[in-house]
């Protein structure tokens, strides 16, 4: 018989140890050990503390640990247990997770294994996995959820840690003080620094490419029937020795349409009706390389009611309908690629992860790091956001139920394509649109992640054959395809994976969804959206009608009022704080414990680093820079 050393490691957070009493037991090939004490008192189980036992058993497949009442309730975080064999090598079991109360956790050994290789010995397990995260409708044709009403119903594992929550909830209240003292200094201050700029075309066209909203443009290959600009209107912008058809023949003309927001329900905010609108907006490259818009429209129908405004018409009229375009990239923004693509479609994959794959299959392994904290700050902002009278309710046009319609009607047109970047690229035909650098950027990380994702599929799956007949990997999938995307079949979004190349691209969208995609929507909010001028969240008067009528007096008085105006900063500020967990591609947390695999994430982390490198120098002079997608200011995960 064979003796071996077991070692228990605990977290190093403050709150991370434990006064309860722990047992630990190996389930080896010949059976399992009785479970034995693991404590002595004050020391095994503090912060950092790692604690030993001896054994002896014959090879071992798992450990179980056991948790049991001592004292007093308290919850202990285990990092790994690692079992050294009498010949000197020494086998990781990563754990990385909460224990709360009196619970049995068994921990697989660290080397990724589907469950072919293990004869789906492990389908007992994930009934109980199964159990332990329910979905739930949050609201009708939306994803489902985790059914969880508060953040402190949640698993603890699923919970930022002390630390990161008070700093995020002291940030919040900090902001609010700020911008509720300093309210009228703060927008007096953002229109000393913007007022050049937020007001030019060139700014304005810019935001499309690199802004919170970098997905919605597309290459206009003809004007719609419904938006009749013709060569008279266009002249002052194009000039008189070309034409519109010559232009979009040539490329240079773009065009973006928020039909999706027409006839949504509108929302009362201080007691007054807001307003929405639907245009539809015609931009044009023009020598400079610029992106501007050259023709508006603010409603579906055209009409004398609803006439197309152009860049010569007067100041104001142009800017207020400039605005109405921005209103409308504030909800298209934020209620579908912010909150639809990124934090309700980073739940699905995390819950579904958490039904059907274990802790040891590697796509858990590959993917548990991108779904840190996703659930805590998805039912926060269920309960304080986008709730009925949440935040959004006081700041935005179309309140809580047109944002669920809004939502509604964006999975009716949800595609596979708009969720992988070459693919989504291609479709809007926006290969060659010069500073593009959500694209430029995107492209070079969804690459690296491709190669970092393949490198990992073709170390576990030796051929297409065994991820066609891999059932845990398949339940995944099928359950993503049901619970996140409601078979939906004409989108295109696989309910199964045959090849390991459509394996590769899925588990490439979801990791480039949670981190990359995120931190694209997210992270400027405070630098676009807290001006209320540049993107108003709601408007106090409909559409104008006719053109000559629009005074600065009038757009004043359509913009959002003061306390709309600082809930909005507040709101902005919170949602662009500081990363909360570990940087895109590094992992504190070791789930692969084989040489292989972690060369993979060390040629990851260079490759990512050589980009970091590249966009710096890019950005070297320039006045506005974009940096949204510098590997190092991206999270892991959608954790804010």
């Amino acid at each position: 018989m064979s003796q071996y050393k077991v070692t228990v490691a605990t977290g190093e957070e403050i709150t991370a140890g434990t006064v309860n009493t722990i047992y630990i037991a190996l389930v080896g090939v010949r059976g399992e050990t009785p479970k034995q004490k693991l404590y002595h008192w004050g020391a095994d189980f503090l912060p950092g503390a790692v604690s030993t036992c001896l054994f002896d058993i014959g090879d071992i497949l798992s450990v179980r640990l056991y948790k049991e009442y001592h004292l007093a309730s308290d919850d202990w975080f285990c990092k790994y247990v690692a079992v050294t064999s009498p010949g000197g090598e020494t086998y990781r079991f990563p754990c990385y997770q909460w224990l709360s109360g009196t619970t049995t956790l068994e921990i697989p050994d660290g080397k990724g294994m589907k469950c072919s290789a293990l004869g789906c010995v492990r389908v007992g397990l994930m009934r109980v996995l199964a159990l332990s995260s329910r979905w739930r409708c949050y609201g009708d044709g939306m994803p489902h959820c985790v059914d969880v009403e508060n953040i402190s119903d949640l698993q603890l594992k699923d919970r930022y840690s002390n630390y990161s929550a008070a700093k995020m909830y002291l940030s919040d209240t900090a902001t609010y003080v700020c911008c509720e003292y300093n309210a009228r200094r703060s927008v007096i201050c953002y229109i000393l620094l913007r007022q050049v700029e937020w007001k030019e075309d060139a700014f304005f066209g810019y935001q499309f490419l690199n802004g919170v909203n970098p997905v919605k443009i597309r290459k206009c290959f003809q004007t719609p029937e419904n938006f009749p600009v013709d060569d008279e209107m266009v002249a002052s912008s194009l000039g008189t020795s070309t034409s519109l058809q010559n232009e979009i023949q040539k490329g240079k003309v773009f065009f973006t349409d928020y039909k999706i927001l027409q006839g949504l329900q509108t929302n009362t905010i201080n007691g007054q009706k807001q307003y929405l609108a639907a245009p539809l907006c015609l931009l044009w490259k023009n020598p400079q390389d610029d992106i501007v818009p050259i023709a508006i429209q603010l409603g579906q129908t055209p009409g004398e009611d609803n006439p197309i405004f152009l860049p010569s018409d007067s100041e104001w009229d142009w800017t207020l309908a400039k605005m109405w375009v921005r209103n409308a990239e504030f909800h298209v923004h934020e209620d579908i690629s912010h909150l639809l693509y990124t934090h309700q479609f980073a739940e699905v994959f995390y819950v579904a992860t958490t039904r059907q794959l274990p802790m040891g299959h590697p796509v858990h392994k590959l993917l548990i790091h991108h779904f840190h904290y996703t659930l805590f700050i998805n039912v926060l902002g269920r309960q304080a956001l986008i709730s009925p009278g949440g935040l959004f309710e006081q700041i935005s046009s179309i309140g809580h139920e047109g944002a669920v319609m809004l939502i509604r009607r964006a999975m009716e047109e949800l595609t596979y394509t708009s969720l992988c970047l070459p693919e989504d690229i291609a479709s809007r035909a926006v290969e060659s649109i010069p500073n593009y650098y959500y694209r430029e950027d995107g492209m070079k990380i969804w690459l690296a992640i491709e190669r970092f994702v393949s490198d990992i599929v073709h170390y576990y799956y030796e051929d297409d054959h065994t991820v066609s007949e891999d059932p845990e990997l398949q339940a995944w999938v099928e359950e993503i395809y049901k619970e996140g995307f409601l078979e939906n079949v004409k989108s295109g979004i696989p309910s199964s994976m045959e090849t390991r190349v459509s394996l590769i691209c899925y588990l490439t969208m979801v990791i480039f969804s949670c981190s990359v995609k995120h931190a694209a929507v997210n992270n400027g909010q405070f630098d676009f959206c807290t001006f209320m001028p540049n993107t108003p969240p709601s408007m106090r008067k409909p559409p104008p009608t006719d053109k000559g009528t629009t005074t600065f007096q009038s757009i004043l008085e359509t913009l959002p009022q003061i306390n709309t105006t600082t809930r909005t900063i507040r709101a902005g500020r919170v949602l662009s704080n500081e990363p909360v967990d570990g940087r895109l591609g590094h992992y504190p947390e070791e789930h692969f414990t084989e040489d292989v695999p972690k060369k993979f994430i060390q040629d990851f982390q260079r490759e990512l680093a050589e980009i970091s490198r590249q966009i710096k120098e890019r950005n070297e002079g320039r006045s506005l820079t974009y940096l949204y997608l510098d590997p190092e200011n991206i999270e892991n995960s959608v954790a804010i």
